[in-house]
């Protein structure tokens, strides 16, 4: 990949990792890529880093702008490996008498990660830097996902280098929003509805913290994905939208099955459900990946879970589901819960448990049926669905 120039001085030398298909149980279909940002003016600095691996990669799109040795400061907005990964070889290359600015938990991590005696220039909210015609001024996003997060912002150019916010894991030579395709906003909330719905509040309180302070935002250049410069806009308000937690007229039926009496279930309950005019997706764990399910719980008003009950537990893979979900903290959703036994039964109640855990608001009690649905069971489906979807219109 060739450094891509972004405006007059400024280029991301960052990599394509077109081999990545995990991160950290998340599934990346796409890839992903890791951006690196290089700032030309009398001072010469670099915003990020990537993964280990790729370091040779990042030192040779430099170089095709400038020697590295020319760079007089580096910046890290985030200490997670696949963005500080190469920094090891990057501060050796360009001296490690460099200024390296980062936040105060970043200076710590880095430590702790490199153990090493790099010139840390922690920094404080708000505070500037003068590359020279240019400003760089940092501000800090804890817990956004990390507790040393930190953005920077280009104050002339009016750009903002966002670390792991307003990114998707999106391998691709389209570098810009409006070179790539429709899979890109599908691609970004999935990044937030796996990556950063748990810091919903944070990141709700950040947007309307910018946004009232009138700064202007002309491009947005995350450490993963496109860069968005035709209209920074849209992700911000789609952020605004997720961090909100809103909800569509939408359900999912998320379910794993045994002998397949879980599965009629489950797509009895979608008809229910689809009779009162409320769009529901039946989702199959053991064919769809959790990061997948994830992405559609998001922005469902109703999530209902069906299991079977193996060894008197649900079954491992709706565990593990539930488990996930549980990790992100959705909220504003009804909840729902249902499944086949053959002689114990504990799976629906268990499965109840979670959702009620959750701060799910929970519909009746869900259908527990033994062996194979006859008729009657399966219009108690079809019945408990429409519970499910009158709900969901009644807001």
């Amino acid at each position: 990949m060739k450094p891509t120039k972004i405006a007059d001085g400024i280029y991301d030398v960052g990599v394509i990792d077109w081999n990545i298909r995990d991160f950290h149980g998340y599934s990346t279909d796409r890839g992903t890529s890791y951006n690196a940002f290089l700032v030309i003016d009398e001072k010469v600095a670099l915003i990020d880093t990537v993964k280990a691996p790729f370091a040779d990669q990042l030192i040779g799109n430099i170089s095709q702008i400038i020697d590295p040795r020319k760079i007089d400061v580096v910046v890290s907005n985030h200490t997670e490996m696949d963005h500080s990964g190469s920094l090891p070889h990057i501060m050796h290359r360009i001296g490690e008498e460099k200024p390296l600015y980062c936040s105060k938990l970043g200076a710590q991590n880095l430590v702790s990660h490199f153990s090493n005696n790099w010139n840390y220039h922690p920094v404080k909210e708000g505070e500037d830097l003068r590359l020279g015609a240019r400003t760089l001024t940092f501000m800090e996003t804890r817990m956004i996902h990390w507790p040393d997060s930190m953005f920077t912002y280009l104050k002339e150019d009016h750009i903002l280098f966002s670390s792991d916010g307003f990114g998707q894991h999106y391998a691709g030579f389209d570098k810009f929003d409006d070179q790539a395709g429709a899979d890109l906003m599908v691609q970004a909330k999935k990044y937030f509805a796996n990556i950063l719905l748990l810091y919903a509040p944070r990141i709700l309180n950040l947007i309307e913290k910018v946004v009232a302070s009138g700064i202007r935002i002309d491009m947005i250049c995350p450490d993963h994905g496109v860069i968005w410069r035709k209209d920074p806009g849209r992700i911000i308000d789609a952020y605004l939208r997720w961090s909100r937690q809103e909800t569509e007229k939408k359900a999912v039926v998320i379910y794993d099955t045994m002998w397949k009496s879980t599965e009629t279930m489950a797509n009895a309950i979608a008809e229910g459900i689809s009779s009162t005019g409320v769009n529901v997706k039946p989702i199959h764990i053991r064919s769809s990946h959790r990061s997948d399910i994830m992405t559609d719980v998001l922005d469902a008003a109703a999530v209902v879970v069906g299991s079977p009950t193996l060894n008197n537990q649900m079954f491992p893979t709706v565990a593990d589901v539930l488990i996930y979900m549980k990790g992100l903290k959705p909220a504003n959703k009804i909840g729902g819960a249902f499944g086949s036994y053959g002689w114990s039964g504990e799976a629906v109640k268990l499965v109840a448990e979670e959702l009620e855990a959750m701060k799910f608001k929970m519909v009746a009690p869900g259908p527990r049926l033994q062996y194979v649905p006859d008729d009657a069971g399966k219009a108690a489906c079809i019945e408990y669905g429409r519970q499910i979807g009158e709900a969901v219109n009644a807001g």
